[in-house]
Protein backbone atom coordinates (compact mmCIF):
# COMPACT_ATOMS: atom_id res chain seq x y z
CA UNK A 1 0.00 0.00 0.00
CA UNK A 2 2.91 2.51 0.97
CA UNK A 3 4.76 1.71 -2.49
CA UNK A 4 1.62 2.47 -4.28
CA UNK A 5 0.77 5.62 -2.79
CA UNK A 6 4.67 6.84 -3.86
CA UNK A 7 7.08 5.52 -0.91
CA UNK A 8 9.77 3.70 -2.81
CA UNK A 9 9.75 0.31 -0.93
CA UNK A 10 10.41 -3.13 -1.91
CA UNK A 11 7.08 -4.58 -2.37
CA UNK A 12 7.82 -6.67 -4.78
CA UNK A 13 9.86 -8.22 -3.03
CA UNK A 14 7.81 -8.38 0.12
CA UNK A 15 5.09 -10.42 -1.78
CA UNK A 16 7.26 -13.36 -3.04
CA UNK A 17 9.11 -13.56 0.50
CA UNK A 18 5.36 -14.09 2.17
CA UNK A 19 4.28 -16.33 -0.80
CA UNK A 20 7.52 -18.83 -0.71
CA UNK A 21 7.26 -18.87 3.19
CA UNK A 22 3.80 -19.35 3.03
CA UNK A 23 4.81 -22.83 0.42
CA UNK A 24 7.55 -23.62 2.59
CA UNK A 25 5.78 -23.48 5.85
CA UNK A 26 1.87 -23.62 5.44
CA UNK A 27 2.17 -21.19 8.25
CA UNK A 28 0.61 -18.54 5.78
CA UNK A 29 -2.43 -18.89 3.74
CA UNK A 30 -1.69 -18.13 0.27
CA UNK A 31 -4.85 -16.52 -0.65
CA UNK A 32 -4.92 -14.44 2.48
CA UNK A 33 -1.17 -13.57 1.11
CA UNK A 34 -2.89 -12.66 -2.41
CA UNK A 35 -5.77 -10.67 -1.20
CA UNK A 36 -3.73 -8.61 1.36
CA UNK A 37 -1.10 -7.65 -1.81
CA UNK A 38 -4.46 -7.26 -4.24
CA UNK A 39 -5.84 -5.01 -1.17
CA UNK A 40 -3.15 -3.18 -0.39
CA UNK A 41 -2.05 -2.21 -3.96
CA UNK A 42 -5.43 -0.84 -5.09
CA UNK A 43 -5.91 1.19 -1.52
CA UNK A 44 -2.68 2.70 -2.10
CA UNK A 45 -2.82 3.83 -5.83
CA UNK A 46 -6.17 5.52 -4.60
CA UNK A 47 -4.45 7.77 -2.02
CA UNK A 48 -1.84 8.13 -3.95
CA UNK A 49 -4.48 9.30 -6.80
CA UNK A 50 -6.13 11.83 -4.21
CA UNK A 51 -2.39 13.05 -3.06
CA UNK A 52 -1.76 13.69 -6.66
CA UNK A 53 -5.35 15.01 -7.69
CA UNK A 54 -4.67 17.92 -4.66
CA UNK A 55 -1.26 18.57 -4.61
CA UNK A 56 0.94 17.42 -7.59
CA UNK A 57 -0.81 20.00 -10.11
CA UNK A 58 -0.25 22.64 -8.40
CA UNK A 59 3.35 21.94 -7.24
CA UNK A 60 3.84 21.38 -11.08
CA UNK A 61 2.53 24.13 -12.42
CA UNK A 62 4.45 26.34 -9.71
CA UNK A 63 7.61 24.60 -10.04
CA UNK A 64 7.40 22.91 -13.39
CA UNK A 65 9.03 25.80 -15.82
CA UNK A 66 12.47 24.87 -13.70
CA UNK A 67 12.83 21.66 -15.30
CA UNK A 68 10.98 22.69 -18.83
CA UNK A 69 7.36 21.84 -18.05
CA UNK A 70 5.62 24.40 -19.29
CA UNK A 71 1.96 25.07 -18.71
CA UNK A 72 1.50 23.74 -22.55
CA UNK A 73 3.43 20.91 -22.18
CA UNK A 74 1.02 19.91 -18.84
CA UNK A 75 -1.48 20.02 -20.91
CA UNK A 76 0.05 17.85 -23.21
CA UNK A 77 0.77 15.49 -20.60
CA UNK A 78 -3.15 15.89 -19.11
CA UNK A 79 -4.24 15.31 -22.75
CA UNK A 80 -1.98 12.05 -23.23
CA UNK A 81 -3.12 10.95 -19.75
CA UNK A 82 -6.99 11.01 -20.58
CA UNK A 83 -6.82 9.11 -23.87
CA UNK A 84 -4.31 6.82 -22.51
CA UNK A 85 -3.80 6.43 -19.16
CA UNK A 86 -5.24 3.34 -18.58
CA UNK A 87 -2.41 1.49 -19.81
CA UNK A 88 0.43 3.75 -18.35
CA UNK A 89 -1.56 2.71 -14.82
CA UNK A 90 -2.33 -1.11 -15.80
CA UNK A 91 1.54 -1.65 -17.22
CA UNK A 92 2.94 0.77 -14.70
CA UNK A 93 2.21 -1.97 -11.87
CA UNK A 94 4.59 -4.45 -13.68
CA UNK A 95 7.71 -1.56 -13.54
CA UNK A 96 9.45 -1.46 -10.56
CA UNK A 97 9.97 2.49 -10.62
CA UNK A 98 6.61 3.51 -12.32
CA UNK A 99 4.73 1.87 -10.18
CA UNK A 100 5.85 4.37 -7.03
CA UNK A 101 4.63 7.47 -9.23
CA UNK A 102 1.79 6.36 -11.53
CA UNK A 103 -0.93 6.90 -9.20
CA UNK A 104 0.34 10.15 -7.90
CA UNK A 105 1.00 11.21 -11.93
CA UNK A 106 -2.87 10.00 -12.37
CA UNK A 107 -3.98 12.53 -9.70
CA UNK A 108 -1.95 15.15 -10.81
CA UNK A 109 -2.90 14.73 -14.50
CA UNK A 110 -6.84 14.71 -13.35
CA UNK A 111 -7.57 11.08 -15.08
CA UNK A 112 -10.80 10.59 -14.33
CA UNK A 113 -11.63 8.46 -11.19
CA UNK A 114 -13.24 5.25 -12.61
CA UNK A 115 -10.76 5.08 -15.45
CA UNK A 116 -8.46 5.01 -13.06
CA UNK A 117 -10.05 2.46 -10.41
CA UNK A 118 -10.73 -0.17 -13.23
CA UNK A 119 -7.51 -0.46 -14.44
CA UNK A 120 -5.77 0.19 -11.08
CA UNK A 121 -8.15 -2.79 -9.73
CA UNK A 122 -7.20 -4.90 -13.20
CA UNK A 123 -3.60 -4.24 -12.52
CA UNK A 124 -3.29 -4.70 -8.84
CA UNK A 125 -5.26 -7.99 -8.90
CA UNK A 126 -3.14 -9.04 -11.88
CA UNK A 127 0.42 -8.38 -10.46
CA UNK A 128 -0.49 -9.07 -6.72
CA UNK A 129 -2.39 -11.67 -6.95
CA UNK A 130 -0.37 -13.47 -9.68
CA UNK A 131 3.01 -12.73 -8.26
CA UNK A 132 1.63 -14.23 -4.62
CA UNK A 133 -0.07 -17.30 -6.29
CA UNK A 134 2.71 -17.93 -8.95
CA UNK A 135 5.66 -17.64 -6.49
CA UNK A 136 3.68 -20.05 -4.26
CA UNK A 137 2.94 -23.15 -6.83
CA UNK A 138 5.91 -22.83 -8.38
CA UNK A 139 8.21 -22.20 -5.02
CA UNK A 140 11.49 -21.57 -5.17
CA UNK A 141 11.57 -22.12 -9.24
CA UNK A 142 9.85 -18.91 -9.47
CA UNK A 143 13.10 -16.47 -7.77
CA UNK A 144 15.32 -17.97 -10.40
CA UNK A 145 12.78 -17.58 -13.18
CA UNK A 146 12.23 -14.32 -11.74
CA UNK A 147 15.87 -12.74 -12.89
CA UNK A 148 15.86 -13.71 -16.40
CA UNK A 149 12.03 -12.21 -16.69
CA UNK A 150 13.27 -9.22 -15.44
CA UNK A 151 16.00 -8.60 -17.99
CA UNK A 152 13.04 -8.70 -20.38
CA UNK A 153 10.41 -6.57 -18.79
CA UNK A 154 12.76 -3.94 -17.54
CA UNK A 155 14.66 -3.20 -20.83
CA UNK A 156 10.96 -3.63 -22.46
CA UNK A 157 8.97 -1.16 -20.25
CA UNK A 158 12.11 1.30 -20.48
CA UNK A 159 11.86 0.75 -24.78
CA UNK A 160 8.10 1.80 -24.22
CA UNK A 161 8.54 5.17 -22.16
CA UNK A 162 11.53 5.71 -24.33
CA UNK A 163 9.06 5.32 -27.67
CA UNK A 164 6.59 7.65 -26.11
CA UNK A 165 8.95 10.23 -24.64
CA UNK A 166 9.92 10.67 -28.78
CA UNK A 167 6.95 10.44 -29.98
CA UNK A 168 5.76 13.29 -27.84
CA UNK A 169 8.85 15.10 -28.46
CA UNK A 170 8.52 15.06 -32.19
CA UNK A 171 5.05 15.62 -32.60
CA UNK A 172 4.57 18.19 -29.51
CA UNK A 173 2.75 20.92 -31.40
CA UNK A 174 0.54 19.34 -33.18
CA UNK A 175 -0.69 17.15 -30.42
CA UNK A 176 -0.63 20.50 -28.16
CA UNK A 177 -2.91 21.86 -30.80
CA UNK A 178 -5.13 18.99 -30.44
CA UNK A 179 -4.92 19.22 -26.28
CA UNK A 180 -6.30 22.75 -27.17
CA UNK A 181 -9.25 22.18 -29.61
CA UNK A 182 -10.26 19.18 -26.44
CA UNK A 183 -10.24 21.21 -24.16
CA UNK A 184 -12.84 23.65 -25.49
CA UNK A 185 -15.01 20.41 -25.75
CA UNK A 186 -13.98 19.74 -22.04
CA UNK A 187 -13.43 22.70 -19.64
CA UNK A 188 -11.98 20.11 -16.66
CA UNK A 189 -8.83 19.62 -18.76
CA UNK A 190 -7.97 23.12 -18.34
CA UNK A 191 -8.65 23.20 -15.20
CA UNK A 192 -6.74 25.02 -12.54
CA UNK A 193 -3.51 26.25 -15.23
CA UNK A 194 -6.47 29.16 -17.31
CA UNK A 195 -4.53 31.75 -15.99
CA UNK A 196 -1.13 30.09 -16.92
CA UNK A 197 -2.14 29.51 -20.41
CA UNK A 198 -2.94 32.62 -21.41
CA UNK A 199 0.39 33.87 -20.27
Amino acid sequence: MFESMGLPLPAESLLITAALYAAGTHRLNIYGVASAGVIGAIMGDNFGYLIGRALGFRLLLRHGRKVGLTPERLLLGRYAFRQHGGVVVFFGRFIAILRVFVALLAGANHMHWRNFLLFNAMGGICWAGGYALITYYLGHEALQLSGPVAWVVIPAGVAVITGVLLFLKKNEKRLTREALKAAENDPTLVHGMEAELKQ
